[in-house]
């Protein structure tokens, strides 16, 4: 694998690493030695192919997983021609086309906590209500109780979008 490593004076102790368009890309602080950031980065590259080597859920499991939110919070009122595990969407966890029922869930998704995964499929199945990201949409959403933490979460890795922080609580 590919790696490129990004030094800033701006961090001061962490060294973090995360695949962009395949390359191993580190983040570290810029008065680390070559050799201590060699040791760093053998450890991060192990871990991230461990993780890159997890068999994701497959397509029934997250029909499965949509079912039952459908059932619990939207008591199986929705319905939905296609949803699937999607490995082109980079800047997206997820995304749903209400005028064809459609959703697609990015694969990235499939190696979090359970918790995210199901935040995820819930944000995608309230937008077959809601297709905006309005005060009406945030309230079906934030029925799933681990909303907040999962979208922490995907704060943390860098996937979720600020922009679509809900206006209301």
């Amino acid at each position: 694998m590919q790696i490129t490593i990004i030094r800033s004076h701006r961090r001061a102790k962490t060294v973090s690493a995360r695949v962009v368009n395949g390359v191993l890309e580190v983040l570290a602080p810029a008065h680390i030695s070559d050799e201590e950031l060699t040791h760093i980065i053998s450890r991060l590259q192990q871990r991230i192919e461990k993780k890159q080597q997890q068999k994701p859920v497959d397509d029934t499991d997250l029909a499965d997983m949509a079912k039952r939110l459908n059932k619990t919070y939207f008591n199986n009122k929705l319905q939905w021609t296609a949803l699937s595990w999607s490995n082109n969407q980079e800047k997206r966890y997820g995304s749903c086309t209400p005028a064809l029922k459609t959703i697609r869930i990015s694969q990235r998704i499939a190696t979090m906590p359970r918790f995210v995964q199901e935040y995820v499929v819930m944000h995608e199945l309230a937008h077959l209500i809601e297709a905006n990201h309005g005060p009406r949409f945030w309230r079906l959403v934030n029925q799933y109780p681990r909303t907040e933490r999962a979208r922490g979460y995907l704060m943390a890795v860098g996937l979720e979008d600020l922009d679509e922080l809900p206006n209301t609580p």
